[in-house]
């Protein structure tokens, strides 16, 4: 494959993003051909058509949908360098580089995070979410210096990455008030009569909560799944179902969102982690791993053996 034109990956993000080739020209202030031109240069490069025509307008096929995302991040990073130089941080000030897996509660995230918010620390956070493939790749390839998932690294990841678990915390189960109090009597049991607002699968949180009724022969009425647990949160306050959280959470859930506690999983275990490339890394990811299995609920180990 030849190398990459950027050129022509600039002219391609124009026409996806503004749809069609004559928006896109007066965008850039260059000839529609012009346009038509680089795109069909970049197409050839890449060999995949990146649009279908859809009327007067211009659709990304799926090899341009992934072709947009790439052009996206690549140009957010160019950005993201010019800034840099031109209004350079403190030499005092370290950038720490946080990838965050799209499966862990923001209100976990949040609490290992705080910390390094603190202004004497001196650190720039940058955080970016993801899936956890995709988060890896860049930890591996040293565009981040820690990723916190609910997960440890997969078997044959473990010989470059290394799984620190930051803590544990049994599942807690939050209601609104009319409906928590209905919950407490016969709990667990009760947990089988209400409807279940639930994470998504695939996700450390549902799969130790499937396991726990399991356990018991529980079976829940699931009402939704939801990938966002503040979106969760918030059915759960009108009334909609009870929801799962981790117990290290539960408090600040139910005064974030005006729900009540029912009652907790007990013998569960929800594990967070944080994956480094480093075995015993130093800085300021040092500092989030040593505050963060500080603030485990049930002491946890802090690194892979």
């Amino acid at each position: 494959m030849p190398p990459l034109n950027f050129h022509h990956l600039r002219y391609f993000q124009a026409v996806a993003r503004l749809g069609g080739l004559r928006p896109a020209a007066e965008r850039l202030r260059v000839s529609p051909a012009s346009i038509s031109t680089q795109v069909r240069a970049l197409e050839s490069a890449l060999g995949e058509p990146l649009f279908r025509r859809r009327g007067r307008t211009k659709v990304l096929t799926e090899a341009g949908k992934t072709a947009l995302r790439y052009a996206e991040d690549i140009f957010s990073l160019g950005e993201e360098l010019t800034s840099a130089l031109r209004r350079p941080v403190s030499p005092a000030a370290t950038r720490v580089h946080v990838g965050v897996t799209d499966t862990l509660p923001k209100l976990v995230t949040l609490r290992f995070l705080r910390p390094l918010l603190e202004p004497e620390t001196g650190v720039r956070l940058v955080c970016r979410e993801g899936k956890v493939g995709d988060l890896l790749a860049l930890l591996i390839a040293g565009r981040l210096d820690v990723v916190l998932t609910d997960e440890a690294a997969a078997p044959d990841l473990r010989r470059r990455v290394n799984s620190h678990e930051l803590g544990c915390a049994e599942i807690s189960f939050c209601a609104a008030p009319p409906l928590a109090a209905r919950m407490r009597r016969g709990f667990p049991g009760s947990l089988a009569l209400a409807p279940a607002l639930l994470p998504a699968a695939g996700t450390g949180l549902r799969a130790e909560l499937d396991r726990w009724l399991d356990r018991r022969g529980l079976a829940v009425s699931g009402r939704a799944e939801f990938d966002d647990a503040a979106l969760a949160k918030i059915a759960a306050a009108e009334g909609h179902g009870f929801i799962a959280v981790p117990a290290v959470v539960a408090a600040d859930a139910c005064a974030r969102y005006g729900l009540e506690e029912v009652g907790r999983a007990k013998g569960s275990r929800v594990r967070f982690f944080a994956l480094t490339i480093d075995r015993r890394p130093g800085g300021p990811v040092r500092d989030l791993l040593t505050s963060a299995t500080r603030r485990g609920r049930n002491k946890p180990t802090s690194s892979r053996d």
